[in-house]
């Protein structure tokens, strides 16, 4: 059944194929089908597979973005983003079939040293995509109860709502903005996204001056009171930044190749709408500064809800350092995994290539998810222990388990 590999041009962001226009065409979001149990569908698909593996070969997908993991760019092109949503969803058939199930259940029977041991993605609910965008869809998913997560929430955001957090989170977003506008730069851009570009650049100045009385190091005696009153019309209010993310918005929304960046700016823009009365002054004294920095963050923590995207964009910045939506290809789902105080909860990520650069890749991706859920198990107080498991599965890989950080990882071959 091996195919040869068909050739992939590369012109700037964009893919081009010469060979599988039809595939796009004719796609089909297979898992959301019935439960397939003949073997001769899985032997008539196969080979679609391997073709679009061997397309796909180092394309990854982040937050619903196509992604180049040689080069880390985005790649605009709708006709290779619909041949990997018909990739993902022959793989979620496969893995749900009763040899690949089988082939599970003996693996990690080895891997655990028992004979009586829970197949995970055995359900089509399991094998379902999640994009983690709120704390809520977390709690729906752990099963956290109201007054649990009142204790999430007031532990979290006191943490997340720090100065520093707010505007890192802030300027990691009008980054990444930046980026795929510049790459999107050679193809020709419309005049209002090159608006978009200077907001931006303006946002950014607005930031870096918010941050020039904010090093904790600073201690209070170095930084003194103006010698001379300040024209209050001099002073800028957060409602100013406010402003201009609502003419960002405005001037790239009607870019769809820019949408993901527009929604994540709108999700930010929440947090702006609660603080904006907030005067920004860096003429004065370093404790009056300290005070302004300590009341933008008590407002947000009040303000920001438990089902916030503002609030878990925050806390994805606190945890990891980033401002994307954390995506898993699989739930997957809880289980028990021995006895009644341990649980083990398992999620999984589809691959298109086993380079190592890929496998890497996708594990960090799956350590974020899963920490994210271990971390709100963890802050709610549930009880038992909550062990993690990450699989991924690509067409033609070794079968191997990984440790990172603690946790194991299953890579998976497909094959009938």
């Amino acid at each position: 059944m091996a195919c040869r590999i068909q050739e992939v041009l590369y012109k700037g962001n964009h893919f081009r194929t010469n060979k599988f226009a039809a595939l796009c065409r004719n796609s089909v979001l297979y898992h959301s089908s019935k439960d397939v149990s003949d073997m001769q569908w899985y032997q008539s698909e196969f080979p679609k597979i391997i073709k679009l593996t061997q397309l796909l070969a180092n394309v990854d997908t982040i937050n619903g973005r196509l992604v180049d993991v040689n080069s880390n760019s985005t790649i605009f092109d709708d006709q290779l983003a619909n041949e990997m949503r018909t990739l993902k969803s022959l793989v979620r058939e496969f893995i749900g079939s009763p040899f690949v199930q089988h082939k599970m259940r003996r693996v990690l029977a080895s891997a655990t040293n028992t004979h009586d041991t829970f197949t995970p993605f055995s359900k089509t609910t399991e094998r379902e995509s999640m994009v983690i965008d709120s704390l809520t869809k977390v709690s729906n998913f752990l099963n956290v109860s109201a007054q649990q997560r009142k204790v999430v929430r007031f532990k979290v955001c006191p943490q997340v709502t720090q100065h520093h957090i707010w505007t890192g989170a802030l300027k990691e977003t009008l980054n990444n903005f930046a980026v795929d506008l510049d790459s999107l730069g050679s193809q020709g851009l419309n005049e209002g996204t090159i608006l978009g570009r200077q907001i931006i650049h303006s946002c950014l100045k607005f930031l870096t001056e918010t941050a020039s009385f904010s090093d904790a190091d600073s201690s209070s005696w170095m930084k003194f009171s103006p010698s001379k009153i300040v024209n209050s019309s001099d002073t800028q209010k957060w409602e100013d930044l406010l402003a201009m993310f609502n003419d960002l918005i405005k001037c790239c929304k009607s870019e769809t190749r820019l949408k993901l960046h527009v929604a994540k700016v709108e999700v930010m823009k929440e947090g702006l709408l609660h603080i904006k009365d907030i005067t920004i002054d860096n003429s004065i004294a370093y404790k009056d500064a300290r005070y302004l920095q300590i009341l933008v963050q008590k407002k947000l923590s009040k303000t920001l809800g438990h089902s916030s995207g503002c609030l878990c964009t925050l806390l994805q910045y606190y945890l990891y350092g980033r401002v994307t939506d954390i995506e898993a290809d699989l739930c997957g789902g809880i289980y028990r995994n021995g006895n009644d105080s341990r649980f083990c909860l398992s999620m999984g990520r589809i691959l298109t290539s086993d380079s190592e650069r890929m496998v890497g890749r996708g594990v960090k991706q799956l350590d974020r998810a899963l920490g994210l859920f271990k971390f709100v198990w963890e802050t709610a107080g549930m009880k038992g222990n909550l062990d993690l498991q990450g699989h991924l599965w690509c067409v033609g890989a070794d079968d191997r388990i990984l440790r990172y950080r603690g946790n194991m990882y299953f890579v998976h071959g497909i094959c009938l």
